[in-house]
């Protein structure tokens, strides 16, 4: 069969034809950027010297080498199944490119087929493609893979088939998934990129739900070589890994060896990447940024900050309101504890004005309900729901009033007084109580002393006018465990935005995941409403519709004040020892660890 590239899809599928022919990309709107015939990604150097090594540190423990069962949720080692270091055991069918929207690649299938409506998807195997045993990969293993997730697995891999209606063999090396109504556009590429496929033969699907420590066999570029439970996990090249010489790895799993060591505090790890133990070190804190390295590596040029400018929206980082608690079921209360928060004299006593106040999901990009009028069509969307949303959010004007940074802003305090009013409470005897004198007061769970000391910040804020807040920092065991099970009031998340928010959106905001234990619903929200936007999402074929969709699902979010705004940087901060180089080119997502290698290999 004559292989079409994807343009030549999209102008079938522009003829009416149902074009089903193998393609080797495919994307949620338009047409792959790259030719059928690429080389490599644009953002990975197939110059990469290949071998040396890497240490990476991170936070907290594991004991657990499986990292798709409910047990092990929080407590796998990292890079096993990672979208930060890289998959380094598992893979999945397809890849997806850094440097658009939202778009796959060949990786364990080297082709897909599907039709205009995307009724079916058919994946056909690289027939190269084996197990780190050296065993091939087969159709039995990618259908095993979804069946054992689907009995076994956690959310969201538990419910990958529940919009299929058949799945089946086709040929040698192909399976074909046939959907039902439960499925939208998305779906073939939520299978495609965010499922692994596991090996059959080396899997006892009975037990799959336990943790283990069992090295397990996979696909990917690496093998473990060596595990110390809770404190270090070291993983080997595979030098007959299957797939080096596919366009999709070129450039990729440059290392020889990668070892990833496990601290309990930030602190440690710091020390530790200044002492050269780890060789690099992902800063997310702006005051450390500006005055923690000034010791001698710095100075001297052998350790390098870099700052890497991606090309994404904010995402929401908050305190979020637990719904499922009845104080926070009033809106009103809810916009109240909003516009409380003092970010002017936060950012400027704890961050040295750092940050910009976030006001938006999808603020700094084209998504965004912020700067975006609503449209006629964004107003057919939202239908009856728009009576909901404030006009000033209607009209994409910012709704959040700065405050003087003084950290006691008496208009805002009294407007804040004025909206906590209107929600049924009133200050008595220094007091913030409802008409049945029930207080005002809830807790707020903490990870760790950042969390913290913003916390406190807003603590102090509320104390004026009554309003008791607690602060319970927690460990990292308990953090996961009562976030998991939604027993907190209060809890500080962050929600990352991507250019195609998709099906990820029903776990952290549709009526569906409200009361399911793991899922990433910590609001509690159950709506209608927005699930019909979600749904409305997920089904746009444009990315005219597309884009209307976010902005309506933006605007009912925002209007909502299921989230306290707190702040963001646009830039992504890396420091690293300089035998660690990356390439020249920064794709839309920013940087990629997974392309970059050792320099002092010759």
């Amino acid at each position: 069969m004559r292989r079409l590239t994807a343009l030549s899809l999209v102008f079938l599928s522009w003829m009416g034809v149902a074009a089903a022919a193998p393609v080797n990309g495919i994307a949620m709107h338009g047409a792959p950027a790259l030719p059928a015939d690429f080389s490599h990604l644009p953002y990975a150097d197939p110059a990469a010297r290949k071998g040396g090594r890497i240490a990476y540190g991170v936070v907290g423990t594991f004991d657990s080498l499986n990292p798709f069962n409910l047990k092990s949720i929080r407590t796998t080692a990292r890079g096993v199944w990672d979208n930060i270091f890289g998959n380094m055991i598992y893979e999945t069918l397809m890849v997806r490119s850094s440097d658009e929207p939202f778009t796959l690649y060949g990786l364990l299938a080297e082709s897909v087929e599907t039709d205009d409506d995307r009724s079916f998807i058919q994946f056909n195997l690289n027939p190269k493609a084996r197990w780190s045993d050296g065993v091939p990969v087969t159709p039995e293993d990618v259908m095993f893979s979804f069946e054992v997730l689907r009995d076994k697995g956690r959310t969201p891999f538990n419910n990958r088939l529940k919009p299929v209606e058949k799945m089946e063999k086709v040929g040698e090396h192909s399976v074909r998934f046939t959907f039902n109504s439960q499925a939208d556009r998305e779906f073939p590429l939520i299978l495609a990129v965010s499922t692994p496929i596991l090996p059959k033969h080396a899997i006892d699907a009975k037990t799959f739900d336990q943790s283990t420590l069992q090295v397990p066999v996979g696909s990917g570029p690496y093998r473990i070589q060596s595990v110390s439970p809770g404190q270090k996990i070291v993983y080997r090249r595979n030098l007959d890994y299957w797939g080096k010489d596919i366009p999709t790895k070129i450039g990729f799993d440059n290392y020889d060896e990668i070892s990833i060591e496990y601290f309990l505090q930030e602190n440690t790890l710091f020390e530790a990447f200044k002492k050269g133990v780890i060789d690099i070190y992902l800063e997310g804190n702006p005051t450390h940024w500006a005055r923690g390295y000034n010791f001698p590596a710095v100075t001297d040029g052998n350790v390098i900050k870099d700052v890497f400018k991606p090309k994404l929206p904010t995402g929401m980082l908050g305190f979020v309101f637990n719904l499922r608690r009845q104080t926070f079921q009033n809106a009103e209360v809810r916009e109240a504890l909003v516009r409380a928060f003092d970010f002017e004299w936060a950012n400027r006593n704890l961050f040295d004005g750092a940050y910009t106040r976030t006001e938006s999901y999808w603020q700094n990009s084209d998504l965004s309900s912020l700067g975006h009028p609503a449209d006629a069509a964004e107003l057919a969307l939202l239908g009856a729901a728009k009576d909901r949303i404030p006009q000033d959010i209607l009209a994409g004007k910012s709704t959040i009033v700065p405050s003087d940074g003084s950290g006691a802003d008496r208009k805002v305090l009294r407007d804040v007084v004025d909206i906590l009013k209107r929600g049924g409470y009133t200050i008595r005897n220094g007091r913030m109580t409802n008409a049945s004198g029930r207080p005002l007061a809830f807790e707020i769970m903490t990870q760790n002393a950042d969390q913290e000391k913003v916390a406190i910040a807003y603590q102090r804020t509320l104390r004026m006018i009554g309003v008791e807040v607690g602060i319970r920092t927690v460990d990292d065991a308990q953090y996961q465990s009562r976030s998991g099970s939604f027993d907190y009031d209060v809890i500080m998340k962050s929600y990352p935005s991507s250019l195609s928010p998709g099906i990820e959106q029903v776990g952290r905001w549709g009526s569906d995941s409200r009361d399911r234990p793991g899922s990433f619903n910590f609001a509690g929200l159950g709506d209608p409403d927005v699930d019909r936007i979600i749904q409305a999402m997920l089904a746009a074929r444009s990315r005219e519709e597309f884009t209307t969709a976010v902005r309506a699902y933006d605007r009912l979010l925002m209007a909502g004040h299921y989230v306290v705004p707190l702040y963001h940087i646009p830039d992504q901060w890396i420091a690293r020892w300089k035998h660690i180089v990356h390439p020249d080119v920064v794709p839309l997502y920013g940087y990629q660890l997974p392309t970059w290698w050792d320099a002092r290999v010759q």
